[in-house]
């Protein structure tokens, strides 16, 4: 409900919340899991700038810090006020192209480093794709259970904001040759492709409501 233009909520056992405190208990965990993921990724970032050698590596990890760090004092300043932030959430622009490369190419196995100064552009990459991965799962996670509507709603809007990070960097892995994408046979393919059938028939209320004209 609204009192003096600001909107109120109601606790069964303590009476009116104030906006400030519009926040549920699984919300309470939730975002702080999401916050302090934000501080956990920001702080990787940092880790891994000094490592970078590739100048297109290092464009993606600089514009990407700057807009998680932005998106973590916008999160941030709504889950303290409980009102909407200072500036609207902006959608991430990348600029890597769409065009994956199909097919496997031979690459060195896989293994741990033995020494940080072997940390290369490889492994600064799969870091960050990982760390927005794993921030994408949270975010969702959080948003299905935050109750302030507004805080929601800037989770919400930046979960696709983590994907489009994630497929920025999977496409530059991919350029390089360091995220390969094997293609099923032509013939495997076109059988799960046609595996399906449109849905025939009408929704079951639409149906309801034709019947009782």
């Amino acid at each position: 409900m609204l009192e003096n233009g600001q909107q109120v909520h109601q606790n069964i056992q303590t009476g009116q919340v104030p906006q400030a405190m519009n926040h549920g208990g699984h919300e309470m965990f939730d975002v702080h899991e999401v916050l302090a993921g934000a501080i956990n990724t920001l702080n990787l970032y940092k880790l891994l700038g000094g490592h970078i050698q590739d100048p297109e590596l290092r464009d993606i990890h600089n514009r990407q810090s700057q807009f998680i760090q932005e998106e973590y004092n916008l999160t941030l300043q709504c889950f303290q006020t409980g009102q909407p932030p200072a500036k609207r959430t902006e959608p991430y622009m990348m600029k890597e192209n769409n065009d994956f490369i199909f097919g496997m190419t031979q690459m060195p196995p896989s293994k741990p480093i033995q020494n940080v100064t072997e940390i290369s552009d490889q492994h600064v990459a799969a870091a960050m794709l990982n760390a927005l991965k794993g921030t994408a799962s949270m975010k969702t996670m959080a948003a299905s259970e935050t109750t302030n509507p507004v805080v929601r709603r800037v989770i919400a809007a930046s979960i696709p904001n983590c994907l489009e990070m994630a497929y920025e960097v999977s496409l530059y892995q991919n350029k390089h040759h360091y995220y390969q994408v094997p293609q099923l046979a032509a013939q495997d393919m076109q059988q799960i492709l046609n595996g399906f059938a449109p849905a025939q028939g009408m929704p079951m209320q639409q149906q309801m409501n034709n019947n009782m004209h």
